[in-house]
């Protein structure tokens, strides 16, 4: 058929949107590539188009029935690439431009493909030769053009992504240098760019959008990860700035770090950005802020100052470095207490802390005295700072989110930097006995710090230091382990004793790998690689307890590691880890709860060992374990909780019984108690059981005369309670809980209040309700 009148107008419209296009498309400034490049292929699609349409309506050709359609769609698509062409701006997400007018650019390319051919299918005898040249040209010019290579690249990385495959750093190099994301602040500004765009999907209810928005997110992150990981950031020739000393945020080194709610570090300039652009989850592990607060980190700020002047560098003059701020490690950059004495550390006294400033979520208090540094022992997913435990009170930052929870894990073997002045002891190096070339040797070190008391293990230096309810190494250690970077070839040696049928021979060898994974990091790392972990876990049964606390120790310590957590799941270690919590001795009892936590760190694990009957093991430590113990399974047993299923396990596996012991006790795990029972008040069987056991008159207790993590916890589990029923809502009114819930609704931390506001509001409703009830 011949085109008529009407058939005109969708061809008509269509050249005057090409035309507009191009013209559009020509007054641009010009735009980052590969984003321009992109926008030139788009111009070459519509510019080859437009003669082909104006022959159509020159020659007035036939064409097929449903040209009009696939006119007016092509149409639809231009429209849609002009509008994105003119928001575009400089501060929208460079991945997502490129993912965006990609796709736009295919549609096009598409719709067009589809009118030529239709075209050529309705053509009887061509007007002339130069038409059909021009047609078939354009076509063929169509089916070759390729797509944009950064597009390519991201599309394969998030192919990977969604096949669980962790991108390569080839790939992720490849897209960094294209979008030219390679520096520090362009990987922020698009973390920020995306996470907004990511807030709006979630807003508007945009599943698809969202889907494909949080895979961006993944695929940011891990651009993050790889610059972290290949970039060494020199802050003069020849120094590199160690990771741990960076924010995860902007990679740059944290002059003012901080805290957030979900117990993760970063540079307070960094995070500040990210929240005042409305921002309200953690970058790093993804989970919505409860609050905004920001609490300082005064050993990191510390440590960086050391590390600074021991370097010579100086930090700028506006750098906030003696003001406050707030933080807590990230689980891939913890801070190994091996750092505190590279890093020259030594000023200060840990254990002589005050908590006030992040128990209150305050991020401006000013620390008393000179007893000013956190412990920065607890971690997030393994975040102790020393494998080996310290037996501090565990600080659950501000948060009071699940993840947030951690134990100060404490261990035989932990070394803290401790004050000159407050040990007596001399900045210089003491006469030792024992020396391992320049370093002194394990026996010369600090072995422990218990309640603040400092425990050393040397000859030379007369200590009266107190144990509280705390274990040193009743033996001493004999070898140069800690301290020295491990080589394969001794690894190696050590395995293979490891295998041996002398059970002696065993031992040392096992304690040996548990010094050199101690505190240095690279030693974990290679331990991890040679294979020392399966033959450790056979020591796991071994009869001599001494030999099977070595073994458990030092698969903590190696569990640290991230590759290392991996490789122990894989190797089967939960079975083992549970022989040891039952037939273990005191020590690697609790080293074995610790290493549980420090595996259900990785999420799949947490339902792993749920299943495996771990959850009664611990239990039972948390019953009848030493004070160490008790912490250590409370520490592990929380973090399970954090999986749903795994609060019923702990509630059937009699844990309730134990906790509201622990809360009249005054043996300093009160804290602990409550925040698993925060948990476990989420689900029926908790509710019933903390009532059963009494525990309601001391919750009540907990709000009026307990800590800031305390009361927050003792009033959410109360709420819990009185919400879901009238019985429970009337013994907490009872035991006259409201004049200290209206004391906490007023002065509480932000939490505190909202939970006291919240319960206090439902008092007011069933009292109401019940007078009209009356009433009627």
């Amino acid at each position: 058929m011949h085109i008529g009148q009407t058939d005109t107008t969708s061809v008509k419209c269509l050249i005057n949107s090409i035309s507009r296009f191009l013209h559009l498309v020509s007054c641009q400034i010009v735009k980052p590539a590969p984003f321009q490049k992109i926008c030139h292929n788009m111009v070459g699609v519509l510019k080859r188009l437009k003669p082909v349409l104006d022959d159509v309506m020159d020659y007035k050709l036939p064409f097929h029935q449903n040209m009009s359609k696939e006119c007016e769609e092509l149409d639809v698509r231009i429209n849609e690439a002009r509008d994105f062409i003119e928001k575009w701006g400089p501060k929208m997400s460079k991945i997502l431009s490129v993912i965006q007018s990609s796709t736009l650019l295919i549609k096009l390319q598409s719709t067009s493909l589809d009118i030529c051919h239709m075209i050529v299918r309705s053509l009887q005898s061509p007007p002339s030769a130069s038409v059909l040249a021009n047609l078939q040209n354009y076509i063929q010019e169509l089916q070759c053009l390729k797509k944009e290579t950064a597009m390519v690249y991201i599309e394969e990385a998030l192919r990977n992504q969604r096949d669980n495959v962790q991108p390569s750093n080839e790939l992720l190099k490849e897209i960094a240098e294209l979008l030219k994301l390679t520096s520090n602040e362009e990987l922020l500004k698009e973390s920020i760019v995306v996470e907004k765009e990511r807030l709006n999907a979630e807003v508007n209810k945009m599943k698809g959008d969202l889907d494909e928005i949080n895979e961006i997110v993944n695929l940011v992150r891990n651009l993050r990860d790889y610059v972290m990981r290949t970039e060494s950031l020199e802050v003069k020739t020849g120094l590199s700035i160690p990771p741990y000393f960076r924010c995860p945020l902007s990679l740059e080194l944290m002059m003012d770090p901080v805290i957030v709610a979900s117990g993760q570090t970063y540079d307070r300039q960094s995070i500040q950005k990210w929240l005042d652009n409305g921002l309200n989850v953690c970058p790093k592990t993804r989970q919505k802020l409860n609050h905004m607060n920001l609490t300082a980190n005064y050993t990191v700020k510390a440590m960086i100052a050391n590390w600074c002047q021991e370097n010579s560098v100086k930090l700028c003059s506006n750098s906030l470095l003696d003001k406050s701020s707030c933080i807590t490690t990230p689980a891939d950059h913890s801070l190994p207490h091996d750092l505190a004495n590279k890093c020259g550390f030594k000023s200060m006294n840990i254990d002589s802390i005050s908590r006030s400033s992040l128990q209150n979520g305050n991020g401006n208090e000013k620390p008393n005295g000179d007893n000013f540094v956190r412990s920065s022992e607890e971690y997030n997913g393994c975040r102790s700072g020393t494998v080996e435990r310290c037996d501090q009170q565990s600080s659950d930052v501000h948060s009071r989110s699940e993840s947030s929870f951690s134990s100060s894990i404490s261990s035989t073997d932990c070394i803290l930097p401790v004050s000159g002045q407050a040990s007596g002891i001399s900045d210089k190096p003491q006469n030792v006995d024992s020396v391992v070339g320049n370093k002194q040797s394990p026996a010369s070190r600090i072995q422990g710090t218990r309640n603040g008391n400092i425990v050393m293990n040397n000859n030379n230096i007369n200590t009266s230091a107190k144990q509280n309810d705390s274990r040193v190494d009743s033996h001493p250690i004999l070898n140069s382990g800690a301290g020295e970077v491990a080589t394969s070839s001794h690894v190696n040696k050590l395995i293979e004793e490891l295998r041996s049928q002398s059970v002696e021979v065993q031992t040392m060898a096992a304690e040996e790998l548990r010094l050199l994974t101690k505190n240095d990091i690279e030693n974990r790392i290679i331990v991890g690689r040679c294979g020392a972990v399966e033959p450790l876990l056979s020591l796991l049964y071994s009869d001599m307890k001494i030999t099977q606390e070595h073994a458990v120790t030092a698969l903590l310590n190696l569990s640290i590691n991230e590759d290392n957590k991996t490789m122990i799941m894989e190797a089967g270690a939960i079975e083992p880890l549970i022989h040891v919590l039952k037939t273990g001795n005191d020590g690697a009892k609790a080293n074995s709860a610790a290493a549980l936590f420090s595996l259900s760190v990785i999420e799949n694990n947490k339902e792993k060992i749920g299943r495996s009957g771990a959850v009664k093991a611990l239990v039972d430590l948390l019953a009848w374990g030493t004070l160490r113990g008790k912490k250590d399974a409370a520490t592990a047993l929380f973090n399970l909780s954090i999986f749903h299923d795994n609060k019923a396990r702990i509630v059937q596996a009699g844990a309730v019984k134990f906790l509201v012991r622990m809360m009249e006790s005054a043996d300093g795990m009160v804290d602990k108690a409550v925040a698993l029972l925060s948990n476990l008040s989420t689900i029926p069987e908790g509710r019933i059981e903390i009532a059963r056991e009494g525990g309601i008159p001391l919750l009540v207790e907990i709000v009026e005369t307990g800590s800031h993590r305390g009361k927050e916890n003792a009033a959410s589990v109360l709420l819990q309670l009185c919400l879901h029923s009238t019985k429970f809502c009337i013994l907490v009114l009872q035991e006259g809980a409201v004049p200290s819930l209206v004391a906490l609704s007023q002065s509480g931390t932000p939490r505190a209040k909202e939970k006291a506001q919240q319960l206090l509001s439902h008092f007011r409703n069933q009292r109401e309700g019940a007078a009209a009830k009356g009433k009627s």
